[in-house]
């Protein structure tokens, strides 16, 4: 047998030449052409669809959403009059959202869960039209990303679709309610009694009244829809960060809640959502000028997330081995600097092989899933965490000695042998050996502390598996430079 501390550090060089809440939802929106099939597979099959793997707490939940939706929108047809000039804002700013999926497809997707402005057109349907095409305006652009754009597990595109609905939904009838019907969003300054200063114009013409001028009416109804789209984007994220702790009851709220770049993305998505819903609140034709910037932003912001993923494994959403060496080495070198302490933890998954042989591929990309979710959670925000290829993850402890990080270790390895994950007919449930070193002790450099570690986890494996070793013998301290002023004499 070939030591394992070989393999890894031959699988450390060639990388070195070389992606939460949606994780918990059935895996991360990962899907492959070849994996995307499977949710259209399983359609016709009720009895392998992956909703029935799920908690029972999470199916419960997703059920109620939607279902709350779906009475929702049938209560809503029956009393909305529908208008041709409401048909036709829905329609155009549904044909931007899809015109805006369309112009940023052929760019690709990044794996894991990737951010558009699609709300750029849900909240100026909200605040224009009755509440109803709300709750309906997420289904046409939903369903265009699950046959254009990825294909991902059924129920995971119906929930969102539901989630989006209703958020936008309550933002509608928050903001009629709040405006009411004679009031609009924007009011142009004109000659009394023509067209735009009267507001009859808006949507296809003819959008309704715009009530008050710029400095009154006007200025409060952009103030109360400022107010609604970030009623909007809160409830969202609420919707979701239900779903992701029914699914991950030991998951950390604040993850899924907060995130500064997420903070970021949720400002220019409300603020381009209220802009549009101004101007097309003026005058529909305004939308071939909105469009081109809108869809220029969303190209750039994917851009920027396919640059990112170029940094994580796409089947985990850790840092992959190239991008992990690269933050190991900056910490190294802070670590050499300050003279702090540092750890190293190489974990392995246990006879992983066999779950692949006994349960089939997905299931075992299903483990290595939760078994990084497992350890991100468990870990500092700072501590560096990656996927070191197959079943092997690799975790950097900043300013942490060798009892702290026994401690850290056991307790990733504890908490993992708590996981299972749904299979067919069983529940699958897995251990992991984990080899530990700490820096100055037992390696002065990465390449050193690597070998190191995969040394103690070739230790461990050799010992019964599920269990931590550190290495058996700690590395020599370097000779010590004869002192100048003796000329070399102790």
């Amino acid at each position: 047998m070939v030591p394992i501390a070989f393999r890894t550090l031959r699988n450390y060089c060639v990388t070195h030449r070389e992606m939460l809440f949606w994780g918990a939802l059935g895996g991360g929106m990962t899907a492959t052409g070849r994996a995307s099939a499977k949710p259209r597979d399983s359609v016709c099959s009720p009895g392998r669809w992956p909703l029935l793997a799920q908690s029972r707490a999470l199916v419960a939940y997703l059920c109620a959403i939607v279902t709350l939706d779906l009475v929702l929108i049938g209560v809503l047809t029956r009393s909305t009059e529908f208008r041709l000039a409401d048909l036709a804002t829905f329609a155009a700013l549904t044909a931007c959202g899809a015109v805006c999926i369309e112009a940023t497809r052929r760019l690709g997707m990044p794996a894991g869960v990737s951010r558009d402005l699609l709300s750029a057109w849900w909240l100026p349907v909200a605040f224009l039209l009755p509440p109803v095409y709300a709750l309906l305006a997420p289904v046409p652009l939903q369903i265009l990303l699950q046959l254009r754009v990825r294909a991902t597990v059924l129920h995971r595109r119906v929930f969102t679709s539901a989630a989006i609905g209703l958020a936008a939904g309550a933002a509608s009838v928050l903001f009629h309610s709040w405006i009411g019907d004679g009031v609009g969003l924007f009011r142009s300054v004109g000659p009394p009694g023509d067209a735009v200063s009267s507001g009859r114009v808006g949507a296809a013409g003819d959008a309704g009244p715009v009530a008050a001028d710029l400095s009154t009416g006007g200025g409060q109804a952009i103030g109360v829809a400022v107010v609604c789209a970030v009623v909007f984007t809160v409830l969202n994220i609420a919707l979701i960060a239900v779903a992701a702790h029914a699914a991950d009851p030991e998951g950390r709220w604040g993850e899924v809640l907060w995130d500064r770049e997420r903070f970021l993305l949720d400002a220019v998505e409300l603020c381009l959502g209220v802009m549009v819903a101004v101007l097309c609140g003026l005058n529909l034709a305004l939308l071939l000028l909105l469009l081109p910037p809108v869809v220029l932003l969303q190209r750039s912001l994917l851009h920027a997330q396919l640059q990112a993923a170029a940094r994580t494994d796409p089947k985990t959403g850790l840092l992959n081995a190239a991008a992990w060496q690269r933050e190991a080495d900056t910490e190294i070198g802070r670590a050499q600097r300050l003279g702090s302490p540092l750890a190293l933890i190489l974990v392995d998954i246990d006879h992983f092989k066999k779950v692949n042989d006994t349960y089939g591929h997905l299931v075992g990309d299903q483990v290595l899933i939760q078994v990084a979710a497992t350890l991100r959670s468990q870990l500092r925000e700072y501590d560096v965490v990656g996927r070191f290829g197959g079943e092997e993850f690799v975790v950097l402890l900043p300013g942490t000695d060798v009892s702290e990080a026994r401690r850290v270790a056991e307790r990733l390895r504890t908490r993992v042998g708590r996981m299972a994950v749904a299979a067919e007919q069983a529940m699958v449930t897995v251990t992991v050996s984990a080899g530990v070193a700490i820096m100055n002790l037992h390696g002065a450099d990465l390449i050193e502390l690597l070998a190191a570690a995969d040394l103690a986890l070739y230790r461990a494996k050799e010992l019964g598996r599920d269990r931590i070793c550190l290495p058996a013998t700690p590395i020599a301290p370097p000779p010590r430079r004869p002192d100048s002023t003796t000329g070399g004499i102790p």
